[in-house]
């Protein structure tokens, strides 16, 4: 007797079927053309790294959550990559360590991790994304946040919004007109990410409770953080998001929440989430930030369309398929594929054009209709 369980794949992976494949190979192709076509050039770096290289550059956080193993060859722990952000980070840092800067890059590929969570247990995904080595200005955060919208927009999603943040914010503030202790201010930042008002005054920090009604849409945030910093350390940041606000006014809903921190553990002075409409999370994130191992600034998106992919799947175009009966010409055939057409060629005289999933039959040297 046959087992029914014996094809069945781990929990958090899947077969992509040609609907969603397409779509994925689609989606991908759209917005590495567009980074290209913006100066990025793709790096390709491999799917295996040597443990230790990855987590020196992870500062050791969450490669517990990357697949690791023994090489049989060198007999050191090998891990399955869980972040290509980091091994862009590396290529910069040795192999490109001499190109001019700044320095934009971009990159494509699959992800993996040990275990998912609740509200995303896919364990293997998409990442995709650019890096801009050597520069964390504003310009330069400008012109990652437009590019990432603009590799959304041509892989066909809809209705996107940014969501701004000050990933540093409670540093910048703690050392200024807000001062805490060191050991407080992991606490204050744990409870700010909690969105918990009574934590936040038990940590010790009521004076930061403004901050967490300091969030929405942006103009309007924008103003209450103006407001809560009445010392102005935070004003050339406050600024900064105004300018980059405005380099993509009207082309996404822009908000503003000065504390999330979720994601953004190792971004500098500015961060960014995008978001789009029949997506059910966050479709990317970004920001400016340090290379881990050089130091080196540098500001970058990563984006992650499988939810986009599970929205427009369904209604991906597969491209209409040509049967090509036994006896046809190879050469029409050929000028058909080099139209852009698919074909599909009859392996004996039984085979039927629309079992096949065929829309036309060659005829003659003509793709006719079925």
């Amino acid at each position: 007797m046959t087992d029914p369980t014996q094809d069945l794949l781990p929990e958090g992976l899947e077969d992509r079927l040609p609907q969603s494949a397409a779509a994925a190979a689609r989606i991908e192709a759209a917005a590495m053309q567009v980074m290209r076509s913006h100066g990025y050039d793709r790096v390709r770096p491999p799917l295996i790294e040597f443990q230790s290289s990855m987590a020196a550059r992870m500062d050791g956080v969450r490669t517990r959550r990357m697949f690791r193993f023994v090489d049989p060859k060198s007999l050191r722990t090998l891990a399955l990559r869980g972040d290509i952000t980091v091994q862009v980070g590396r290529i910069a840092a040795t192999g490109l360590a001499d190109a001019p800067r700044p320095l934009r890059l971009c990159y494509a590929g699959q992800v993996a991790r040990i275990t998912g969570d609740m509200l995303d247990p896919r364990r293997e995904s998409l990442q995709l994304g650019a890096e801009l080595i050597g520069a964390d200005t504003v310009a330069a955060a400008a012109e990652l946040v437009e590019l990432a919208i603009s590799a959304l927009e041509a892989a066909g999603a809809t209705g996107i919004s940014v969501d701004f943040t000050l990933p540093d914010l409670v540093d910048t503030l703690a050392d200024g007109p807000f001062p805490l202790a060191d050991d407080a201010r992991a606490a204050v930042r744990r409870e700010l990410d909690a969105k918990d008002a009574a934590g936040l005054k038990e940590a010790g920090g009521e004076a930061y409770l403004p901050l967490l009604y300091a969030a929405g849409s942006f103009a309007e945030a924008a103003e209450k953080l103006d407001t809560i910093d009445s010392a102005g350390v935070l004003d050339t940041r406050i600024e900064g998001l105004r300018q980059i606000a405005q380099r993509i006014e009207g082309r996404a809903q822009i908000t503003l929440d000065p504390s999330e921190r979720h994601g953004f553990e190792y971004q500098s002075w500015f961060g960014f989430t995008l978001y789009a409409e029949g997506t059910r999370g966050a479709l990317g994130r970004g920001g400016t930030y340090h290379i881990g191992g050089s130091d080196e600034v540098a500001t970058g998106f990563s984006l992650y369309p499988e939810d986009l992919v599970e929205a427009v799947k369904a209604d991906e175009d597969l491209g209409a398929k040509v049967f090509l009966p036994t006896g046809h010409d190879p050469a029409a055939a050929a000028k058909l594929r080099a139209e852009g057409w698919r074909t599909c060629a009859a392996l004996c005289a039984d085979d039927d054009a629309k079992t096949l999933g065929c829309s036309h039959v060659l005829d003659g040297d003509q793709a006719k209709p079925l």
